[in-house]
């Protein structure tokens, strides 16, 4: 392969890893009352996440100390894991506290005003229940919320109260389970008088975008009774219920074929509000994230589009959607105090923002940015949203990132690398994004695939997955990337592609083929029959719809598992793995090594302590991203700033037993095959490491 040249000579490299480490916390589920905003912050350099609060004034404080983390590990996933709540002090006057679930036990807690000490609320029970999604009681008194609870090796799901005051963490029968019986729960919203709960519930193999119900019930002193489906079913998904009044809701319903508003009282028929071939709501992958919220004065805020959705005003009296203008691409996770509204938003040369929205005015305040200082705002690319022609001329939407440098002229085709979103239902959105720039800044251009299965598009692309797994989302990928040679901006010979998740199944898949040179998984699905066994609950049955029921489609699974098709892939392979992914569970990426060891094709295995379905730590990921370029720098043939990549071409040998040591303790770490191998051969030594990283050892 030819180096990366310009007339400069080599590419400068602006933006390392360690920008797009320090980049990466990020804000989620603001909440507003009054002119007080909170907001989930992630301390990716602590491994946690913070509650803040930004007061009227202005004034930003930070609410929870180390090692207090908000998090939780409903559907694995998790979702909105806090929620203001009123508070009496002795002199009558309202304070607004924070019920949060905490990372390390799972309880709820309470965090009153001004005080820096968390009380629980729940009781321990050795972090076998799980809670998300609260709201707050209607009589202000209670938390309602999904509730998970792992026993025995079951998983039962509810919707339950939990006292403010404390006295469920004593006492278990004070935490009152007011509705169960279905697989799954969400979204749980009692009416502004308390006399109704409205919540969505599914049940296996569905999952949330595929059919759920609206349930409507009447709320008494120990439960609920009188429960009835208002909308949705199993071909129907519905997200989102918010009351407008005591016996009137809004929800967010796919049943046209996209996910539009709809009006629904406790009784009779729902009325479309403002029937359009666009997105209206996000996927309801998470719990606790909404994208329309009702104001006081009877409009609403939603945001609307496609896998970038941005916001209007509708008026339910003129029937005027407004759109607010704004230089943001990427909103979400809105909510309302009733009258300001408070959001995520981004864009390619924004950093993700905290926003608050003036419905009236239309004008827009950043609260807080995810980085006050612009690294290199030179070097970010900004992409070019492109259609490009699928198999049978059918679309495949991408945002296609060139290389940006601005001291070189890019000159002829150039490498790059086909990005794979994770889910596989959900999207890749034009948001604010420094693990792109650090490889375009170095000439390695990226076109980001929304293939068919992603989410923005409507349910009939969302469709085209549908026992298609590992066949359309490939083609799509394949598809994109020969598009760009067509173009004469992709170089034929220098093409990659990488994925998390199920991205790095699609990667794997793909590598069967003759288009790409390499590829990347990081914590990919390698094999089908095993991920069907070993994945947690809330996706123990996603490939019933993917690829088919078992044990009929048994034949087929194996035939689409990466780790059976080990023979057809003739391209090197860069396998990342976290050790406590309890998701893709680690021994998929030792099954997907052992199997291209045994027929002698390069790859490079690394696995990371500590880490779970996606990596967090600082170092991890500093780690990751310079081995993914010093892989590409390998394979494509030029020089990179990092620590080179050696790669094995014979199976990864058991880990020798760990020997008690002051690395044990450390909170991160990473080991991985590494060495010079000649294919076949199995000659193997130990490669270079970057400093800091951990001793590279085989692994099992």
């Amino acid at each position: 392969m030819s180096e990366l040249s310009s007339p400069h000579g080599s590419w400068p490299s602006p933006i390392s890893a360690g920008d797009v480490a320090r980049g990466v916390r990020r804000m989620a589920f603001p909440s507003v009352v009054d002119g007080t905003v909170w907001w989930e912050e992630s301390r990716p350099e602590e491994g946690r996440t913070t509650l803040m609060r930004r007061d009227a004034d202005g004034a930003v404080t930070e609410l929870l100390p180390a090692p207090w983390s908000a998090c939780t590990r409903v559907h694995e996933y998790g979702g909105r894991a806090y929620l203001p709540v009123p508070r009496r002090d002795d002199k009558a006057i309202t304070r607004m506290g924070v019920v949060f679930s905490s990372s390390a036990d799972q309880r709820l807690y309470l965090l009153e005003h001004g005080s820096r000490e968390p009380v629980p609320l729940t009781p321990d029970d050795g972090a076998s229940s799980r809670y998300a999604d609260p709201a707050l009681g209607a009589d202000g008194r209670g938390v309602l919320c999904v509730r998970e609870r792992h026993e025995d090796g079951s998983v039962h799901r509810s919707v339950v109260s939990v006292p403010l005051s404390g006295r469920g963490a004593q006492d278990p029968s004070a935490v009152r389970e007011l509705v169960s019986g279905a697989d799954f729960y969400a979204s749980p919203t009692p009416s502004p008088d308390g006399a109704h709960l409205a919540y969505v519930r599914w049940n296996h193999p569905r999952m949330p975008w595929d059919g759920s119900e609206l349930r409507v019930g009447a709320l008494y002193g120990s439960g609920l009774s009188g429960e009835y489906t208002l909308k949705g079913g199993v071909d129907e998904s519905v997200v989102s219920p918010a009351w407008v009044d005591d016996a009137t809701l809004y929800v967010a319903s796919d049943w046209p074929g996209w996910w539009n508003l709809y009006q629904a009282g406790i009784t009779g028929q729902a009325i479309a509000l403002y029937p359009a071939e666009e997105e209206f709501h996000a996927s309801p992958g998470r719990l606790g994230n909404r994208s329309f919220c009702v104001l006081d004065s009877g409009r609403v805020v939603a945001l609307h589009g496609h896998a970038d959705m941005t916001p209007s005003v509708y008026d339910p009296g003129t029937l005027d959607l407004t759109p607010v203008r704004t230089g943001l691409t990427t909103w979400s996770m809105l909510d309302t105090d009733g009258r300001s509204v408070v959001a995520v938003a981004s864009s390619p040369t924004e950093p993700q923002c905290l926003v608050r929205l003036d419905p009236d005015s239309g004008s827009v305040e950043v609260l807080r940015r995810a980085a006050e200082k612009l690294p290199y705002a030179a070097y970010l690319p900004v992409p070019r949203g492109e259609t490009l022609p699928g198999r049978y001329g059918a679309p495949v939407h991408a945002n296609v990132y060139p290389p940006t440098n601005p001291d070189v002229a890019v000159e002829g085709p150039a490498p790059y690398v086909v990005w794979a979103h994770g889910g596989p239902v959900s999207a890749s959105t034009l948001e604010f994004d420094l693990a792109k720039a650090y490889f375009t800044s170095r000439g390695i251009g990226v076109v980001d695939v929304n293939y068919g299965g992603s989410t923005g598009y409507g349910r009939s692309y969302r469709k085209r997955l549908h026992k298609e797994w590992g066949v359309a989302d490939v083609e799509d990928c394949v598809a994109a990337a020969r598009a760009l040679v067509e173009q004469g901006a992709a170089d034929p010979e220098r093409l990659a592609i990488r994925g998390p998740s199920a991205g790095g199944y699609t990667a794997l898949m793909a590598l069967t083929g003759d288009t790409f040179a390499c590829g990347v998984s990081l914590f990919g699905v390698t094999d089908l029959l095993g991920f069907s066994e070993t994945t947690h609950d809330f996706e123990s049955h996603f490939l019933d719809s993917l690829v088919g029921t078992l044990p009929g489609f048994a034949e087929r699974y194996r035939e689409r598992s990466p780790v059976h098709r080990a023979g057809d892939i003739d391209a090197p392979v860069l396998l990342l793995q976290g050790l406590e992914d309890k998701v893709v569970t680690p021994d998929q990426a030792t099954a997907m090594a052992t199997a291209l060891g045994r027929r002698g094709m390069r790859y490079a295995l690394l696995e990371f302590e500590d880490e779970a379905h996606g990596f967090t730590a600082q170092d991890v990921r500093v780690r990751a991203l310079e081995a993914e370029l010093a892989f590409y720098a390998r394979v494509f043939g030029f020089e990179a700033d990092v620590a080179p990549l050696e790669l094995v071409a014979t199976p990864p040998e058991p880990l020798p037993e760990p020997e008690a040591s002051a690395e044990a303790s450390e909170p991160a770490g990473g080991t991985g095959t590494g060495g010079t191998g000649t294919e076949g051969t199995g000659a193997v030594e130990e490669a270079p490491r970057p400093a800091g990283a951990a001793t590279p050892t085989t692994s099992d």
